[in-house]
């Protein structure tokens, strides 16, 4: 799923504002994505509010009844490493709502604490919700990405940088260990394919700056392999870019 696709579904929420809540309410509808439905959460805290909504696989809502037409109540839950959100309510062809309650896992700070990153209570909803477990804790660790730390964590899973999106980069040349550059890499689509075929074309090891450049101002492969066809070879990366922002084709 393409980044700006993910960003669009999902409303960022303030982390203490939602952690610190133990209720609220959900919502479900039909998703595009095969296995997933679109879930959401709302609720409010001290003043603030907030509202999450985006895929969520299936399987993950434990014991949800998710066939049949007719209204019928269910009941099921959300079970990861930092806690249970559990959801009561109703579904009606695909399309459901009730109430929430959320049991956070006090041992989770501990066992996060173990592994150097620091938990308060109040984000322990927004570590259940964006799974922050103690897996991808440790594969993050493994990575050797630098200054992590739990904010780092639940970025990372907002915008969709993973441990296999790290290795794909590598293998394709980008070697970056800065967590705000890969989370950049993620808002702007540079993948580990992009990366390769730019490498292919001529530049490999490009600089993480130039290549969120190239996306940013819709420099492809196919362009540059375009004004190659039309005599303008050897072009640097800054030119090619130059070019772009001026609407040379």
């Amino acid at each position: 799923m393409r980044i700006s696709h993910m960003l669009a579904a999902l409303v960022l929420f303030p982390l203490a504002a939602a952690a610190a809540t133990t209720a609220g309410t959900w919502s479900l509808d039909s998703a595009d994505e095969s296995g997933k439905v679109q879930f959401s959460l709302q609720g409010s805290s001290d003043g603030g509010h907030f509202n999450t909504s985006s895929p969520w696989l299936l399987a993950d809502l434990r014991g949800l009844d998710w066939a049949g037409a007719a209204k019928h109540d269910v009941h099921f839950t959300i079970q990861r490493d930092a806690g249970t959100i559990d959801c009561e309510g109703f579904v009606q062809d695909q399309r459901g709502s009730g109430l929430f309650t959320f049991k956070p896992n006090l041992q989770y700070i501990a066992e996060m604490a173990k592994l150097g990153f620091s938990f308060e209570d109040k984000k322990l909803l927004s570590a259940t919700i964006f799974d922050i477990s103690f897996n991808f804790a440790r594969a993050m660790q493994s990575a050797a990405v630098s200054g992590l730390d739990a904010g780092k964590l639940v970025a990372f899973r907002i915008h969709g940088v993973s441990p296999d999106f790290i290795h794909g980069l590598r293998s394709a040349g980008i070697d970056t260990t800065d967590p705000d550059k890969l989370i950049a890499f993620r808002i702007h689509g540079v993948s580990p394919e992009f990366a390769g075929e730019i490498s292919h074309l001529g530049y490999p090891h490009a600089p993480p700056e130039q290549l969120i450049a190239l996306r940013i101002h819709g420099v492809t492969p196919q362009y540059i392999e375009g004004l190659r066809s039309k005599g303008m070879q050897n072009l640097t990366l800054d030119q090619l870019i130059s070019l772009r922002i001026h609407g040379i084709d």
